[in-house]
């Protein structure tokens, strides 16, 4: 049997990297642009905050469905579709700006819809990579696709931070629509297919629908290192969620770098780098390592460089902090998306996943992002990003009082080829 090429030098993939490069370059400028322009506009930490809880709350609504339609329809097109619709909806703030209309409801607005479309993408990727690579390279696929992001992490911030001093953040946002179009052209000349056959399905009705739906939620309760994984991302989510509610505030009022220039960029920046030491470093743990220990090992990791972060006396502090924040934070949600997709049936892998992404992502993030918003305004910066930091302590706790345990001794036992 002729072995796969690597993935480099397969065509496919490569245009699957690309897509997912481009796609994540302009959602990096957004992510940065969006909540600064909401601080501009309004000069108010809850509504800057929203914009964070505004990221992921949309899993709340369609993460579930759009997981489950597509696993029944054609993932390229699927991703494609939203692909496009996003280049539209994205486009709309700088033209808005452009007309002098611009409000801070529209921007939260598009920010809503935005993700609420993006779900259907996520959904569709989730099961499209490991159909496109094979399961056994799934996580190196993934670390692939992560190094990339790290790497946008790194270099985009600090550039978006100096374009910030001379260009309106809406005028930034066409750059995000521009990559959906290209994400969307490199996605349509994968020539392989990114789903298998959907033959002998019953008709698409409400009824059959929620049993989908159904059926993925119970695989993921029944499946003890999946279950865990997810419940424990939940909790590192809504850490994370509070830290970066308050970011650009926290730059702004604390660490007195302002919303534009080069340390805003690098402060943010930071944590790309930490992303991408996690992302590389991955594949090579995984060989070592079952991935319910690399998780019972980063998690405690993350949780205290999580909580001592936001007591950074400087910038540079805080910068040095993120990087090593990253690191464990990514690696921690990389290794049990590589997880879910090897471990998931293909039939399953849509609605697995976004059933995972949205107790992780929608709730966790969601959750975190409103307290954070609310504890800041009231407290003060500091002391909410601390408070919700705690979340993942809790985290730490579940991880290692869960079946995690068990599941890594049984891979180190067959590993060594001793009994548990």
């Amino acid at each position: 049997m002729t072995p796969p090429p690597r993935l480099r030098d397969d065509p496919d993939f490569r245009r699957y990297f690309a897509a997912r490069a481009l796609s994540t370059t302009g959602s990096m400028v957004t992510a940065i642009a969006l909540p600064v322009l909401v601080y501009r506009l309004s000069g108010s930490t809850v509504l800057t905050a929203a914009v964070t809880a505004l990221e992921a709350a949309p899993y709340l609504l369609t993460g579930l469905f759009a997981g489950a339609l597509a696993d029944r329809w054609n993932r390229r097109r699927v991703m494609v579709s939203a692909d496009l619709v996003n280049a539209v909806l994205i486009g709309s703030v700088p033209v808005a700006q452009l007309l002098g209309v611009l409000t801070v409801a529209q921007v939260l607005v598009v920010a809503f819809v935005v993700q609420a479309v993006y779900t259907f993408f996520d959904g569709a990727n989730f099961g499209a990579l490991p159909v496109l690579v094979g399961r056994a390279r799934v996580a190196q696929a993934n670390s692939a696709v992560w190094s990339a992001s790290s790497l946008i992490e790194l270099f985009v911030p600090p550039l978006t931070g100096l374009a910030l001093a001379v260009v309106n953040p809406a005028g930034l946002l066409a750059l995000d629509a521009l990559s959906f179009v290209a994400s969307a052209l490199a996605v349509r000349g994968i020539i392989r297919a990114l789903s298998e056959s959907r033959e002998g399905q019953p008709p698409l009705r409400p009824r059959v629908v929620l049993g989908d739906i159904a059926e993925g939620i119970v695989y993921l309760a029944r499946h003890p290192g999946v279950r865990t994984m997810t419940i424990v991302g939940s909790l590192q989510s809504f850490a994370g969620g509070g830290f970066m509610a308050l970011i650009v505030v926290w730059c702004d009022r604390v660490l007195h770098v302002g919303t534009s220039g080069l340390r805003f960029g690098l402060v943010w920046g930071t944590w790309g780098i930490g992303g991408l030491i996690a992302a590389l470093a991955l594949p090579r743990l995984l060989k070592r390592r079952a991935p319910a220990a690399i998780t019972l090992y980063a998690l405690p990791a993350s949780a205290a460089i999580g909580v001592l972060t936001p007591l950074s006396p400087g910038w540079v502090v805080a910068a040095l902090a993120l990087l090593l924040w990253g690191s464990s934070y990514v690696l921690v949600i990389v290794n049990a998306v590589s997880y879910r997709q090897q471990v998931t049936p293909e039939h399953l892998l849509g609605r697995v996943n976004t059933a995972g992404r949205m107790l992780s992502w929608g709730v966790g993030w969601t959750l975190g992002a409103m307290v954070g918003g609310l504890l800041g305004n009231e407290l003060g910066i500091r002391t909410g990003m601390v408070l919700v930091g705690l979340a993942s302590f809790v985290g730490v706790i579940v991880a290692w009082t869960s079946p995690l345990r068990r599941i890594a001794a049984e891979h180190d036992a067959a590993a060594t080829g001793h009994a548990p």
